[in-house]
C-alpha cells in the first residue's frame, strides 16, 4: 500500500506537520467500554473488589466500607484518596446518596470529589433538596452552579464524566488556570469553564504553586454516599502518543 496522505501541502501552524501529513502518527487505538465497562486504556481506580488504590488523606489504609461491588463513606473516618496522582485527566465515577431521606440543605446526601486533591465537584442529594446554587449537585463548589439540575432520586446511582485541565505555574506564580468540563447523568453541566481556584466553604482562594499531578480525593461529610466505577484516562497531546 502506497503512502496515505501528502507531504507538499501547507505547514499546520504550530506544528511540524503539514495538511494531511502522511508523516503524521495515527491515533492509538482504544477498544470502547461496553456494559458499563471502562475503555481500554484506562487506569482503573475502584472496581468494586478491593480497596487496594485508595488509602486515607492522612496517609493511612482507607477505612470506608467496602460492600456489593461499591464502597461507602465511614462517617468520621476522614477523606480517602487515590494512591495514583493525575494532571490533565478524564475520570468517570458513579456515586449515589442514601435512599433514606435525612436533614436538608447541605445536610443531605453530602461528599464532594476533589480533582488534585484541591478543587471540588459537590456530591449531594440534590434531588427536590433547595440549596444554594454554588453548593448543589455537581456544582463547582462555591465558584459555579451547575447549568442545570440533572439529579436523580435518592438510592439511584448516578454519573459523573469529568474532563480536566490542570493548572500550569512558572515557579510560584500561575501561568495558567485549571479548566472543567462536566457531564452529570448524560447531561452537560460545565462547559470548560474557568476554574478560580481551590475551593472551600465561605471564602475565595487563590492559586498555590503546586505539584503538575495530584489524588482524586473523595469526601467524608457525614453521610453514607457510595462510589462505584471510578476509572481515570490521562489526556495527552494530539502527538504525545
Amino acid at each position: 500500500m502506497g503512502k496515505s496522505g501528502y507531504d507538499d501541502t501547507p505547514m499546520l501552524p504550530n506544528s511540524p506537520y503539514c495538511v494531511h501529513d502522511h508523516r503524521r502518527p495515527a491515533p492509538a487505538v482504544v477498544t470502547p467500554g461496553s456494559d458499563n465497562s471502562p475503555p481500554s486504556d484506562a487506569v482503573v481506580l475502584f472496581d468494586g473488589t478491593s480497596l487496594d488504590g485508595w488509602q486515607s488523606a492522612d496517609g493511612g489504609d482507607a477505612p470506608w466500607q467496602l460492600a456489593d461491588g461499591y464502597m461507602e463513606v465511614a462517617p468520621r473516618t476522614g477523606d480517602i484518596v487515590s494512591t495514583a496522582h493525575f494532571g490533565d485527566v478524564q475520570y468517570h465515577l458513579e456515586f449515589a446518596c442514601p435512599s433514606e431521606v435525612k436533614g436538608e440543605s447541605q445536610g443531605r446526601g453530602n461528599s464532594g470529589v476533589f480533582l488534585m486533591s484541591l478543587y471540588e465537584i459537590q456530591v449531594l442529594d440534590g434531588y427536590d433538596n433547595p440549596t444554594y446554587a454554588d453548593g448543589t449537585t455537581a456544582a463547582v463548589y462555591g465558584e459555579y452552579p451547575p447549568l442545570v439540575n440533572a439529579c436523580r432520586p435518592p438510592g439511584e446511582w448516578q454519573t459523573y464524566d469529568i474532563f480536566w485541565t490542570a493548572p500550569r505555574f512558572n515557579g510560584a506564580e500561575l501561568a495558567s488556570p485549571a479548566y472543567l468540563t462536566l457531564v452529570h447523568n448524560g447531561v452537560l453541566v460545565h462547559h470548560h469553564v474557568e476554574v478560580l481556584g481551590p475551593t472551600g466553604h465561605r471564602g475565595v482562594y487563590r492559586y498555590e504553586a503546586h505539584p503538575p499531578t495530584g489524588p482524586l480525593r473523595l469526601q467524608d461529610h457525614g453521610d453514607l454516599v457510595r462510589y462505584r466505577n471510578i476509572w481515570a484516562r490521562p489526556v495527552k497531546g494530539y502527538d504525545e502518543g
